[in-house]
């Protein structure tokens, strides 16, 4: 601990504020929560504090007996002391001190971090675990958890975001080290919470979590299955919320952009109460937001979307699916336009819709959360205590009107639309394919709700000669409805087309003809294919679809410990802690997609039903010997040992270990390393998730403009598809950059496997005061990875000739053009990762009134590579990104750095997010402008926020302006909004304005 003049009447200083800050967690110290709010608390927190500084100098003349008096009553009742100083510099002096120690104070305070359940110093833990607090989160003004972790170098691009309009349902999924969003465990006080669904997948949306009612973020960045079970490959984020409240509190804040769009509003409340003398606490926290979301058109560098990546510069925009009807020859080549007057004209490519001025960029979205927490100690061997977290979330997102192409599998209709010869209207004298967007339908309006519940209910204390027992049970529900407007109901249109499969029942029929097809249809009028349809026909062939979900979890948990159960019997001998437990968890999932669409008889993607679970008993077992302490050369030199044994209905049984070492030679620096296993077993999804189409990201080999890009393997490619009976010099796709990809689950796949190892050191320098830095190296290996090929991949390996067996996944029409590819799960190859992590804190008292606070989060990629079917080649994904829609990003470097100055009342915070250029790919390899491709790479990004923050008595003011360059994405040719959200969404909204108000009482 760092020593300065004057500790004695700093410490009763220290716990006088003590009774108007929150508590933040049960399981820290009284004097650790002290230092740890007062250096990181929130808004309301800091305001609460300056009003106590002012108080206290008004009482400068108390005695020391009546400052010994409020530490006492401060440390028993928060909030109803009376408040004592000797004098106003004491009271800087305490602080400078508080600011100084705050770094150290949680390291060598013992504290049950992420990644163990034993106490032990943080600066002595073997785990690498970041630790972000409630003030760096709110002083970024984000309205949910997602958003700020996009920040950290850690998290990856693998999550959904809200810039994801196009089936992300408005939900928040994050990830780490770009493993992917299922290979993260989200915790919320240690507990599995519920999770919600995007009907292909599931995550614990972060848009469920009230942001102001979170004490702190852990992250353990090296896995965590030998603890907390499946999911927690890449690693774990436990999310801390605030207990044991004795105050109350709101908070208001708005947001808009400088282009007047976006406008964002938060109101958040608190109140705690303590009774009984202190033995019971009940909190409640509630929180309401709304996002009013952006349009794509009214962003300039999204407005115009490009679909071709070429070097000759004749780029395709936009869609070649028009409002009007676009026709296709036999040889795929798109030939007439359809007109008002229900016939045809010759192809324009002016005619190419863009679907830019329909589009969201980003989701509009309401969330209301509630937590109630309570707990009451009977006695020191029970405490009964609970949590409830309940949120209703409502988003709405609007895409381009719905194409009518044809059916998808499993659907009998006809899977193309062929205009008959003799059809009015057409003077072609030939068969045509219509691929047309429904532009009387409307907007496609996607709107979710969502009702998510999780309910804990625990006993925990003491049981005798030092061992500690903790029971839990935790419910979890989600529920959630999806409607979607304008999808049509397919039959129903070539009804008022006066279309009929010549062979009913086959997908593969053509149409003929009928004029009497409406006959006997009440509402049916007939309206030409080739023009707009009357206002009867619309009525009568329009659809809203409506989805249905619902996700369960039951988790039992029941653990033992004991954190000293026998010292070492040698001098300078350490004590031995023991942690075991089981737990038994199951998880349910049904998926219920409308009728219409499970049967294919919509406009939309096609997508079956999903139902399924799976239970899990398994026991772990925790050791951690310190085998040194205060020893010449071993400040602390301790090892720690844990084991999971996981029995599974759905595969059977696994077990997985870790071992961990630290070594700290002095108390100013510590080595520390983890080696460990871990495994992932098949979500619901992956193993029961039903058929369902959708539009990946990709181009058709045979494509005019796409074969060009293939270099040296060109003639291969020509020839593979003149054998399908294409030629590529007039064939164009008409997809636009999306290939319709049939995927699902399957039922067969077995659990990933991985091991990760990671070493580091961490250094608190006694002769810099306020000064901690760690580094970290860390490394990867996943293998029998639960994956499904891209789509690029499987059309280029069939073309190139590198894996013809994937040509049986590809079906074509008659005329050339994709109607799917099929890409289901499978146990893929293994992925290889490592980096480099640094992290810096330092805090520099300037003045008795000025201090400045620097912290850093640095990530260098040393390596990323993945094999995507076992035994095949391994691509190199190391500063890349995938340029296509749906892709993911592997920057070199990234870092997040903030500075603050603090005076007084006043401070000002400088934040900044680097992420270095990357080079493109498609999915499996780099791609060159001696291909034939045009744009290839993305630059280097920054961007910077600026936030100011006042307190006055018990309020507290925040101004800020996010995106304070008004920084653009970079471009990126992704068939959806010239940029990738994933990666990039930070910089959507533009330039933003917010300005926040917090009191306490």
């Amino acid at each position: 601990m760092i020593q300065i003049p004057h500790r004695k009447s700093q410490v009763r200083r220290s716990f006088r504020l003590l009774y108007v800050l929150p508590v933040f967690s049960a399981g820290f110290s009284l004097s650790a929560s002290f230092a740890y709010a007062q250096t990181t608390g929130g808004a309301d927190t800091t305001a609460a504090v300056h009003h106590v500084k002012k108080k206290a100098t008004r009482a400068r003349n108390a005695s020391t007996a009546k400052a010994s008096s409020a530490h006492q009553t401060a440390a028993t009742s928060a909030g109803q002391s009376k408040q004592v100083a000797t004098s106003k510099s004491a009271v800087r002096v305490s602080n400078a001190k508080t600011l100084d120690q705050a770094t150290v104070a949680g390291s060598t305070e013992a504290v049950t971090v992420t990644g163990s359940f034993l106490k032990q110093a943080r600066q002595f833990s073997a785990n690498p675990v970041q630790t972000i607090t409630a003030k760096e989160i709110q002083q970024t003004g984000v309205t949910n958890v997602g958003d700020f972790l996009q920040r950290m170098p850690s998290v990856g691009s693998g999550g959904t975001g809200n810039a994801d309009t196009n089936g992300g349902a408005g939900m928040s999924c994050t990830d780490i080290r770009n493993l992917g969003g299922n290979r993260v465990l989200v915790l919320v006080d240690g507990k599995r919470v519920t999770q919600s669904s995007t009907g292909v997948g599931q995550c614990v949306d972060m848009n469920s979590i009230p942001v102001m009612a979170i004490s702190s973020i852990e992250i353990l960045k090296d896995g965590g299955s030998e603890l907390y079970g499946a999911d927690a490959v890449s690693g774990v984020i436990n999310i801390k919320m605030k207990h044991d409240v004795n105050t109350g509190g709101v908070t208001m804040r708005g947001s808009l952009t400088q282009y007047g769009d976006n406008r964002q509003f938060m109101a958040s409340a608190y109140k705690g109460w303590n009774f009984d003398h202190n033995r019971g606490n009940v909190t409640i926290f509630g929180q309401f937001s709304h996002q009013d979301g952006v349009k794509q058109w009214n962003r300039k560098w999204a407005r115009n979307p490009q679909v071709s990546n070429t070097s000759s510069g004749s780029q395709s925009y936009g869609s070649v699916i028009s409002t009007s009807g676009t026709f296709f020859n036999d040889a795929g080549s798109p030939v007439f336009n359809g007109n008002s007057a229900g016939g045809l004209t010759p192809y324009s490519s002016s005619s190419r819709y863009n679907y830019a001025q329909d589009q969201s960029l980003l989701n509009e979205l309401d969330n209301s959360s509630l937590m109630g927490d309570a707990h009451y100690d009977f006695n020191k061997h029970f405490t009964l205590y609970s949590n409830v977290m309940y949120s209703h979330k409502t988003s709405s997102t609007t895409m381009a009107p719905m194409p009518a192409t044809g059916s998808n599998p499993p659907s009998t209709l006809p899977s193309s639309i062929i205009i008959p010869s003799n059809y009015p209207g057409n003077t072609s004298g030939e068969e045509l394919q219509m691929y047309r967007r429904m532009d009387e339908f409307g907007k496609r309006k996607a709107d979710t709700s969502v009702d998510a519940l999780t309910a804990m209910v625990g006993a925990k204390g003491d049981i005798i000669a030092g061992w500690k027992y903790d029971a839990s049970f935790t419910y979890g529900s989600t529920m959630g409805t999806m409607t979607t407007s304008g999808v049509g109901n397919y039959a129903k249109l070539l009804q008022v087309w006066g279309l009929s499969p010549a062979t009913p029942g086959d997908s593969g029929s053509s149409l003929v003809y009928n004029p009497n097809a409406c006959a006997g249809a009440a509402g049916c009028s007939f309206s030409s294919a080739l023009g707009p349809l009357s206002q009867e026909a619309t009525a009568y062939a329009n659809y809203k679809e409506h989805d249905h979900y619902h996700y369960q979890l039951r988790d039992t948990n029941v653990r033992i410990h004991n954190d000293n159960v026998v010292k070492m019997p040698y001098a300078h001998g350490g004590s031995l802690g023991i942690a075991l437990g089981m737990e038994h968890r199951s998880e349910q999932l049904s998926y219920n997609p409308d009728p219409l669409i499970q049967q294919g008889g919509t406009l939309s993607n096609t997508m079956a039903a999903t139902g399924g679970g799976f239970n899990a008993s398994e026991a772990y077992l925790e050791g951690n010997l310190t085998l040194l302490h205060n020893a010449m050369f071993a400040k602390n030199l301790s090892i720690d040992g844990q084991g999971r044994y996981s029995g599974y209905n759905t595969f059977g049984n696994t077990y997985n270990w870790k071992v961990g070492i630290n070594w700290a030679p002095t108390r100013d620096i510590a080595f520390r390393g983890t080696l460990g296993t871990s495994f992932r077993q098949p979500n619901v999804f992956e193993l029961y998730g039903g058929q369902y189409m959708s539009y990946n990201g990709a181009n058709d080999p045979c494509d005019s403009s796409q074969i060009t890009t293939y270099g040296a393997l060109q003639p291969t490619v020509m020839a593979n598809c003149m054998k399908h009976g294409i030629n590529p010099k007039n064939f164009t796709e008409a997809g636009a950059g999306q290939v319709a990809t049939l995927m699902g689950g399957n039922t067969k796949l077995q659990p990933e496997v991985g091991r990760t190892y990671t070493f580091g050191a961490t250094m608190t320098p006694r002769w810099v005061p306020g000064l901690m830095t760690s580094v970290s190296f860390w490394h990867y290996r996943v293998s029998n990875m639960i994956t499904s090929l891209p789509t690029q991949y499987i059309l280029d390996s069939c073309y190139t000739g590198t894996g013809t067996s994937n040509c049986a996944a590809i079906n074509r029409l008659s005329n050339g053009q994709i109607n799917s590819v099929s890409a289901y799960n499978i146990n893929g190859g293994a992925m290889t990762t490592s980096g480099i992590d640094w992290d810096l804190t330092y805090r520099i008292r300037l003045t008795w009134e000025d201090s400045l606070i620097i912290s850093n989060n640095f990530q260098k990629l040393v390596s990323y590579k993945q094999q995507l079917v076992p035994g095949g080649p391994k691509y190199d994904y190391k500063g890349t990104i995938t340029y296509q829609a749906g892709g993911t990003s592997n920057p070199t470097v990234r870092d997040y750095a903030s500075f603050t100055w603090r005076h007084n009342d006043f401070s000002v915070t400088y934040m900044l997010q680097y992420m270095s250029g990357m080079h493109w790919n498609d999915g499996s390899n780099r791609i060159y402008k001696s291909q034939g491709y045009g744009r290839v790479k993305t630059p280097n990004m920054v961007l910077q926020d600026l936030t100011f923050n006042y307190n006055y008595k018990k309020w507290a003011f925040q101004f800020e302006v996010q995106n304070l360059a008004n920084k653009q994405p970079p471009f990126l040719v992704n068939s959806s909004d010239n940029s990738n959200d994933s990666t990039y969404g930070g910089y959507y909204a533009g330039r933003t304005f917010l300005l926040q108000a917090g009191t306490t009482f």
